[in-house]
């Protein structure tokens, strides 16, 4: 049944005919926010009596849904698509589209719009609502249905995590008149905005605050031409002073690409004009709307670029008055306190961040298919890999078992604050902090032994998680020693602190911490094995910290030195002891940790741990002129991990280290491309753009923006200009098809005239 496959569109192939669109029904009242991509659904036919008909169906986004004829179109288009596969002698049975449905959910009205086409015959519209029910689509319905599929097609772009098998990404945008009809569909759906929902970070969707709004700053960011958005919210503002947080940020944004130029070219000064603007802009909306966070965060954000900390600490905490039960909020005051060096403070204040449950980007069910169609995508897919698996996709259980980058959301979020502080401070001067502002689980146990025998005293824990006494007694609460775990480190024989982790016997944490640590020679830790039974113990603590042999490295869970943190003591835990006992308790100066930030702490140790141990594998190796060698897959995790821990550069080598092995990733090859076009690298981006859009188009991402690629070719663009680029990519002396790929990106930007397309 090769003949009834498309050439170059993927499908999945149904079991029973009609599945995919009864499943997609069934799942409507499961969407959530901006819903699926859009789901193409065609049944072929041989017109033979006794054949049976397919049904095969695909993931699409970027087609234009502003009306039936249009969804037609591009059902019609599949018809041409069709494998022409000849016997010898004769042709094969002949399949053909008999017809087909288009499904595109409407995020605003939260409706599915769908679009049947019978071939030979006629087009059909119409709407299915949540209970499954038929309706007749209006015109407003239409332009809902469009521009909520564009916001799918810019926000799931280049999303890393959404991932579908069969999922054709095409271009939403093509032209200046397609972008004009963008803008006025937004213009006149701009106050339903907070209807389709924002990012998880947020908990209440705004009208400045939503994925709409992101979509805009997104699409028009990424290239650099902030000045449609702003005409776009100049004249929202006018109805809506919140909006002027956008428009202040798009004058912001203007400014900051002119001053690129500036800098490199000498040009005028025309960026100090649109940041006076973005300032009045506020000043004004502030006089109509003084309790908006999002204007406070836009003035915070300016000040924060001028390094002006003081003043953007006092709008921060200003918005945190504003709108205290928001994440990004408290984020915000909390990046300000680290600026300043005020650690304990910043620490307090994450620990005060309301924390929501991470819901992910809509999907559809997964079905059973009696077979997947994945078509090769052209002569640039052949530089990559194969995707067979390669002893290159195995890793060290140490690195798999990582729990950091399962974190989502607001979690994440905090994670990315704990990471910025301990690259700030150190892990000890994190820990001794920690346990200076926290009441720790040790302190808790230590105080309420001690006052088993006193006379109880009432305790009141206020609203900020600080503990009193009712009662005027209050030498109850004596000054306890620091705590062990943040005090005590292990240090080298030359006696310089080894900043790497220390476990503890038991996967969660409990129990002693004593371990028989000899001497670090060269880096790398020497345990002191007395018995064979100590040998044993020692194995199977270390498999239970998630660490195993593997020859080359991570052979010990409990060698290296950084001090595991013990428990904090929890709101919960000791509001229920003190309302159970009624003891006294007195921590005047400490706060009560949340269970969270607790485990958020262990997190950051088993990153910290293994990172420490990859570090000093490194320096041993270095030292004894041997190579270092790990999988591919290995790698990989590890440049993961020094991004997370502020480690660019060494992220950057593990990275390219990760590209000398045949494992078919795009990752690392993404990773590189941000970086060098950070650093203004033409020779090396392009190279390194040139895999990522095999990547691309093998995954059947046919689009030319808005995508990473795009957006790195742009920054290059503002300083060396596209000519520069364009002449590069000759001299690489490409393949006719690869050199048109990568000039299609340059192509967009002479269209659209994005900054550098005229020099």
């Amino acid at each position: 049944m090769a003949e009834a496959s498309f050439k170059d569109v993927p499908e999945i192939f149904e079991v029973d005919l009609g599945e995919s669109l009864t499943a997609r029904t069934e799942s409507l009242s499961t969407f959530r926010e901006l819903g699926p991509p859009d789901l193409c659904h065609v049944v072929k036919s041989t017109g033979r009596t006794g054949n049976r008909d397919l049904g095969s169906y695909h993931y699409v986004s970027g087609v234009d849904a502003s009306s039936s004829a249009s969804l037609a179109a591009y059902i019609n288009s599949l018809t041409y698509a069709i494998e022409e596969d000849a016997g010898w002698f004769t042709k094969g049975a002949g399949w053909k589209v008999r017809n087909g449905s288009y499904c595109c959910f409407n995020a605003f009205s939260r409706v599915d719009v769908r679009v049947e086409v019978k071939i030979p015959g006629g087009v059909h519209a119409y709407v299915v609502d949540l209970r499954g029910e038929r309706h007749d689509a209006t015109a407003e319905i239409w332009q809902e249905t469009y521009l909520s599929a564009l916001l799918r097609s810019i926000l799931y772009s280049d999303d890393p995590v959404y991932w579908l098998e069969a999922y054709r990404k095409v271009d939403p945008i093509t032209t200046p008149e397609g972008e004009l009809r963008f803008l006025q569909a937004t213009e006149a759906l701009f106050n339903k905005g907070w209807q389709v929902g924002s990012d998880p970070e947020i908990q209440v969707a705004t009208v400045v605050s939503n994925h709409l709004t992101n979509a805009i700053m997104k699409y028009f960011g990424d290239s650099g031409r902030y000045q449609h958005a702003a005409n776009l919210f100049e004249k929202l503002s006018a109805k809506e002073p919140e909006v002027s947080s956008l428009l202040a940020r798009s004058y912001i944004g203007m400014s900051g690409y002119h001053s690129i130029r500036l800098c490199v070219l000498c040009i005028d000064q025309m960026f100090i004009d649109e940041e006076v603007k973005a300032v009045q802009i506020i000043s004004a909306a502030m006089k109509q709307t003084p309790q908006s966070y999002t204007l406070l965060h836009a003035q915070c954000d300016f000040l924060r670029s001028k390094n002006n900390y003081e003043w953007a600490l006092k709008l921060a905490r200003q918005a945190v008055n504003c709108a205290p039960s928001e994440f990004v909020t408290w984020e915000k005051l909390t990046e300000l306190y680290i600026d300043l060096g005020n650690y304990d403070s910043a620490l307090l204040t994450l620990n005060s961040c309301p924390m929501f449950t991470y819901n992910g980007r809509d999907a559809h069910r997964n079905l059973p298919a009696a077979r997947v169609h994945l078509p090769p995508k052209g002569q640039i897919v052949d530089i990559l890999p194969d995707r067979a698996k390669t002893e290159d996709d195995e890793a060290d259980p140490a690195l798999l078992r990582l729990p950091a980058p399962g974190l989502r959301g607001t979690w994440a979020r905090a994670y990315a604050l704990l990471t910025r502080l301990v690259s700030k401070i150190g892990w000890d001067e994190l820990l001794k902090t920690r346990s200076a502002v926290f009441v720790m689980e040790e302190e808790y146990r230590m105080q309420k032994a001690q006052t088993e025998t006193q006379p109880a005293a009432s305790p009141v824990i206020h609203e900020d998680g600080s503990v009193t006494l009712r009662s005027d007694d209050s030498t109850l609460a004596a000054k306890l020693a620091d705590d062990d775990a943040s005090t005590r480190g292990v240090r080298s024989t030359s006696g310089t602190p080894v900043h790497s982790p220390h476990t503890s016997s038991g996967a969660n944490g409990e129990g002693d911490v004593d371990k028989d640590v000899d001497s670090i020679t060269n880096g790398i830790p020497t345990i002191r094995i007395s018995t064979e039974s100590n040998r044993e113990r020692l194995k199977q603590e270390a498999e239970a910290n998630g660490v195993k042999e593997n020859g080359e490295g991570f052979k010990e869970a409990a060698g290296l030195g950084l001090e595991k943190p013990v428990q904090a003591a929890a709101g919960e835990q000791a509001a229920e002891g003190n309302s159970d006992e009624q003891e006294a308790f007195s921590f005047s100066n400490k706060r009560l940790c949340e269970r969270w930030l607790d485990n958020l702490f262990m997190v950051l140790y088993e990153d910290l741990r293994v990172w420490t141990i990859f570090r000093a594998e490194v320096a041993h190796f270095k030292t004894q002129h041997v190579a270092y060698r790990k999988t591919g897959m290995e790698w990989e995790i590890l440049g993961d991990l020094g991004l997370r821990l502020q480690h660019k550069e060494e992220a950057k080598e593990a990275y390219q280290r990760c590209l000398d092995s045949p494992r078919y990733s795009a990752k690392p090859w993404i990773k590189l491309l941000d970086m060098y076009a950070e650093e203004g690298d033409i020779q090396r981006s392009l190279q390194v753009a040139i895999r990522v859009a095999a990547y691309q188009y093998g995954e059947y991402t046919e689009m030319t923006y808005p995508t990473q690629i795009a957006k790195c070719l742009f920054k290059l663009g503002q300083i060396h200009g596209h000519a520069k680029i364009s002449y590069t990519l000759m001299s690489m002396s490409l393949p006719e098809p690869v050199l048109k790929i990568m000039e299609s990106f340059l192509h967009y930007g002479n269209v659209f005239k994005v900054e550098g397309y005229d020099f």
